[in-house]
């Protein structure tokens, strides 16, 4: 199982890394002396390359934050759009325009993921027909 390492290791182990090859050592030692692939190593350096310890805490924690904000703002939004929806005052709830798309020579009702939406049509014209 992958271990998840923290940015304060992360940083430490990239300038075991630094040391290793500035002495002449191959990559391979030195991803093997820090105990990470060298995808991982890489990986690692592009993220945290030039930080110091306390950038590398207060970016983990501005992502965090980042992540909580999009997640409010998305249930927003959809608080939104149902708040939108019982205004206009219809019995059934529709989907956002957004998540259909017409083709030319084919039906509006298709939505994005390729399946048939609900029609209510088809149900009130064989009640209506009873």
């Amino acid at each position: 199982m992958a271990r998840k390492h923290k940015p304060e290791e992360i940083i430490g182990k990239l300038r075991e890394a630094e040391i290793v090859l500035a002495q002449g050592g191959a990559m391979a030692a030195a991803c093997r002396r820090i105990g990470v692939t060298e995808q991982s190593y890489y990986r690692w350096r592009k993220e945290y390359g030039g930080l110091k310890m306390d950038q590398a805490r207060r970016m983990k924690e501005l992502e965090k934050e980042n992540a909580q904000l999009r997640r409010a703002v998305s249930d927003l939004t959809l608080d939104k759009l149902i708040l939108q929806e019982a205004s206009r005052g219809t019995s059934e709830p529709r989907a956002p325009q957004a998540l259909y798309r017409s083709y030319r020579g084919h039906d509006a009702g298709v939505r994005a993921a390729g399946l048939p939406r609900a029609r209510a049509t088809s149900i009130d014209a064989a009640q209506n027909a009873a």
